[in-house]
């Protein structure tokens, strides 16, 4: 690491952050609506948003600067096992082009703004529907802490803030500023300033990628040496855990965690409510239907970028916090004019999920929790109200973690709120495709899956944690280690398949379903297609 400030990095970093704060307050007029005070304006951008748009927002939402900086570092750390996270991008695709469009097409119908919304609908069930909502609030706010992690990892390199001996508030105060700076633009912008931003971001990081993954390579040797190193380096003993540090292909002990870890990531990453968010927030079926076509450009991408981990050992980059390799890589290899490019890349790149992310967890709160059991006759412009000012409260939050826990901790809350996420696929999922499921047993389910799976977690071990330090543990009755995520999704099915049958056995009250099986394929341009407000929404309550 360079001594002291990287001036030039810094000065084109601030370029661009100045550049898309600018963009971020000018996106209240872009598009602008007549009644802003709904949310579907603020929250859901007016559902306007056409195909490219989406693609970006999309784009934006989940290769976040945390991906920027983790997948390539967990490739650095442990070899080829960090490379899961292409497969499972892969996966998504097919996956969601299955059922995104069908939640597209109620939640337009009924003017749904959260999967708990359709929950609610679907099953008439606000205890399930809260069920969905506090998990997706819990899950989405180590995500956020992740998106500014990213940031500091930037402005560690450039040697903002001074040395770990600084006065906390001298060391942070960069941090707070594009805090600041985010939650401002978010409030007054609400989803317009991270679409308007995404172009920006997407564009900087094709760039920095491409640039990467020649330049690099031609300093280097190329990949043949490139590759050598990193297998010499992989071969080596970790002192930690005496066993070898990684491997250029996954190990055989290692293939039932790289495979479940891959699958249940690819079922859980639309669960996220910042998924849904940007996906509602398109203008029609079909856009969604094209972006499912066209986000696998993104993997492509993510193949590239898991590439560097291997560039940073061979460049002989050693740094004892692993999510510092890709930027101190970019430091050392690149003049200091792009590497300020690519540090504004990542730095971007973690104020635009971080946007969707709160207005997202915001839009779950003032939904299902505000509107649904605190004061059901809210009209729309007190709900953006308590939207805006919650998105804030969730921003504190996850700034709160980042500042006062270890890092470490933040990567496998993280973790775990995807195991938490992954256990509403049955009720989201299941849902748009079948009413059999009974709404007791799914909140059943979705207990057995989360109690299973914080449990599992917490008695994970690693050489730095005692709790909570991995995502992986014996699967019972295989005896392979696997991915907790997805073996409590499975004991959540198994669930809410016998208590389904119990209780339809018993005729247990199965709850109002205010859809119907034509609202699942409607369009936008449909004859008499309009988007209707959800007895929530009208005062009254279920």
């Amino acid at each position: 690491m360079k001594d002291g400030v990287n001036g030039v990095a810094l000065g084109v970093f601030i370029f661009f952050f100045l550049a898309v704060t600018v963009m971020g307050f000018l996106a209240a007029r872009w598009r602008k609506a007549e009644n802003e005070q709904s949310l579907d304006e603020w929250g859901l951008g007016g559902r306007s948003f056409g195909t490219w748009i989406t693609w970006f927002l999309l784009g934006g939402d989940l290769y976040t600067a945390y991906t920027f900086v983790a997948v390539p570092a967990a490739i650095y750390a442990a070899g080829a096992a960090g490379f899961f996270a292409v497969p499972y991008t892969i996966l998504v695709y097919p996956l969601i082009f299955t059922f995104l469009p069908r939640l597209w097409s109620v939640s337009h119908k009924h003017g749904y703004v959260t999967t708990s919304d359709f929950v609610r609908g679907r099953f008439g069930s606000k205890g399930l529907s809260l069920a969905v909502a506090v998990t997706g609030i819990l899950a989405t706010m180590p995500y956020i802490a992740l998106q500014l992690v990213g940031i500091q990892a930037v402005l560690d390199v450039m040697g903002v803030g001074g040395g770990e001996n600084t006065n906390w508030f001298v060391k942070d105060l960069p941090l707070l500023i594009a805090f600041g700076v985010l939650a401002a633009y978010t409030y007054s912008s609400g989803l317009r300033a991270p679409a308007l931003i995404a172009f920006v971001k997407d564009t900087l990081i094709y760039i920095v990628i491409a640039v990467a993954i020649i330049y690099i390579p031609i300093k280097l040797g190329g990949f043949d040496e490139i590759f050598a190193k990193a297998g010499e380096a992989y071969s080596q003993t970790n002192p930690a855990t005496g066993a070898p540090r990684g491997a250029l292909t996954p190990a055989e002990p290692g293939q039932w965690t790289y495979a479940t870890l891959a699958l249940g990531s690819a079922l859980a990453l639309f669960m996220y409510p910042h998924s849904i968010t940007a996906t509602l927030s398109s203008k029609s079926r079909e856009v969604i239907r094209r972006n499912t076509t066209i986000l696998p450009l993104y993997s492509l991408m993510l193949g590239l970028l898991a590439l560097l981990g291997f560039m940073a050992i061979a460049a002989g980059i050693k740094v004892q916090n692993g999510q510092l390799a890709i930027p101190q890589l970019f430091e050392t290899m690149f003049p200091d004019w792009f590497a300020g490019v690519a540090f504004a890349a990542i730095g971007i790149g973690a104020l635009v999920p971080a946007a969707i992310m709160s207005i997202a967890a915001a839009n779950l709160f003032t939904r299902n929790i505000y509107k649904d059991f605190i004061k059901p006759d809210a009209t729309p412009a007190q709900e953006t109200k308590v939207s805006k000012l919650v998105s804030l409260l969730v921003k504190v939050g996850a700034l709160a973690f980042v500042l006062t826990m270890d890092k470490t901790v933040a990567i496998n809350f993280q973790l775990l709120g995807g195991i938490w996420i992954l256990q509403t696929f049955p009720a989201l999922v299941g849902g748009l495709f079948t009413r059999w499921f009974h709404r007791w047993a799914l909140l059943a389910g979705w207990a057995v899956g989360m109690i299973y799976g914080t449990v599992a977690a917490y008695g994970v071990a690693s050489p730095t944690q005692k709790h909570f330090g991995g995502s992986a543990k014996e699967i019972p009755g295989i005896g392979e280690i696997g991915y907790i995520g997805l073996t409590a999704f499975v004991l959540n099915v198994m669930v809410t398949v016998v208590l389904t049958f119990v209780l339809k056995a018993l005729k247990a009250p199965d709850g109002i379903d205010e859809t119907k099986p034509e609202d699942y394929t409607a369009d936008a341009g449909d004859p008499g297609v309009q988007v209707e407000l959800p007895p929530a929404t009208a005062g009254t309550s279920h």
